[in-house]
């Protein structure tokens, strides 16, 4: 069993950044797979970036230029650090983790408001 854990949301003006933590348990990090995915009001669960145990990353659409996320397997910690936050980009931020079976954090309020 994967212990998820993130960290870091909160309230954030339009234009404004924020950094995202997520920790998971367990000596194989290095092989995770790690992720970002995030929830709006009344949507559907969105993967918003994703890291491989390689360092290779992918991001959606909606949030490429703007999000990075980097992995410090020292830490057992995946990143997420978000740039020119919008309005939209207000979610509950899930950090997911694959191995062998897949384990969520119990997410972390992003909230982007003037």
């Amino acid at each position: 069993q994967v212990q998820v854990v993130e960290s870091g949301g909160g309230l954030v003006q339009p234009g404004g950044s924020l950094r995202l933590s997520c920790t998971a348990s367990g000596n194989m990090f290095r092989f995770y797979v790690m992720g970002w995915y995030r929830q709006a009001p009344g949507k559907q669960r969105e993967l918003a970036a994703s890291i491989s145990s390689g360092g290779n990353t992918n991001y959606a659409d909606a949030v490429k230029g703007r999000f990075t996320i980097s992995r410090d397997n020292a830490k057992n910690t995946v990143y997420l650090q978000m740039n020119s936050l919008k309005f939209e980009d207000t979610a509950i931020y899930y950090c997911n983790v694959k191995y062998y079976n897949d384990y969520w954090g119990q997410g972390t309020q992003v909230t982007v408001s003037s």
